[in-house]
């Protein structure tokens, strides 16, 4: 595989009264082309920092972001947002405006023709279970209905690299296996998807690779696979207990 985005040495400070907290502290990875890569860490990691500053959310402190052709990324943001979808956590539906309209807004916002978006929206809806609900309010959705119609609007421009946050945090176990089977489609398509998630389960089923932070600084990124063999673990889960206790100990030792 390609890098779809190489990420070079970028760092994020938040300035205080007091003091200067690094939320990233000289982050550096390739993102291929068609894999799912998988962040993780405890709360405060750095994760969702991470994943906003690739979005173009918020800016880095310093350091770059180069795409595929090796070009910077912050040399025409706009069109790179173009190759992007950014799905947030927490819902952020139009209330007043149906499904399909929701779905038209977010199509024109990516200056895409109407005759074009309306074949976007039936294809999105009918892949999603939403065509039901096509001009119904936001509001009666169901908290997993919402998660989907959240996936169709990130989808509608077809972009090549996805990026979830925690996009199955609160949902029933059925809802959750549905997610991670769109999360599969999407790669076997040649989609690439930036999954940030507190789930060890959900990483070790439907990551190609993971990349752990702790406190703004990259760990370890590796395959599931490998790394289970290397730390003579059985599951990521026992991985992440045992590096996070190892961390804990040489902390208090110091």
């Amino acid at each position: 595989m390609k890098p779809l985005l190489r990420i070079k040495n970028v760092t994020k400070t938040y300035t205080t009264s007091k003091s200067c907290i690094f939320s990233l502290r000289g982050v550096s990875l390739d993102i291929m082309q068609g894999e799912v890569l998988c962040l993780l860490g405890v709360n405060g990691a750095g994760k969702t920092t991470l994943s906003s500053i690739i979005a173009t959310l918020h800016p880095a402190t310093s350091g770059d972001i180069l795409n595929k052709d090796g070009v910077s990324i912050y040399l025409d943001v706009v069109a790179y947002r173009r190759t992007i979808g950014f799905c947030p956590q927490k819902p952020n539906v139009d209330m007043m405006l149906t499904i399909k309209e929701n779905l038209m807004f977010a199509g024109r916002f990516f200056c895409i023709p109407d005759s074009i978006i309306k074949e976007r929206i039936a294809v999105l809806m009918e892949q999603f279970g939403l065509t039901k609900y096509a001009d119904e309010k936001a509001d009666i959705l169901s908290g997993g209905y919402k998660q989907r119609f959240m996936l169709a609007r990130t989808l509608i421009h077809k972009p090549d690299l996805v990026i979830l946050d925690e996009p199955t945090v609160g949902l029933d176990p059925h809802v959750r296996r549905e997610i991670w089977e769109i999360i599969k489609q999407l790669r076997n398509s040649g989609v690439t998807v930036l999954l940030t998630t507190h789930y060890l389960d959900e990483a070790e089923k439907l990551a190609d690779r993971v990349c752990l932070l702790d406190k703004g600084v990259i760990q370890l990124i590796d395959t599931p696979q490998n790394l289970m063999n290397k730390h003579g673990q059985a599951t990521l889960e026992d991985i992440f207990i045992k590096l996070m206790n190892e961390k804990e100990s040489e902390e208090e030792s110091n």
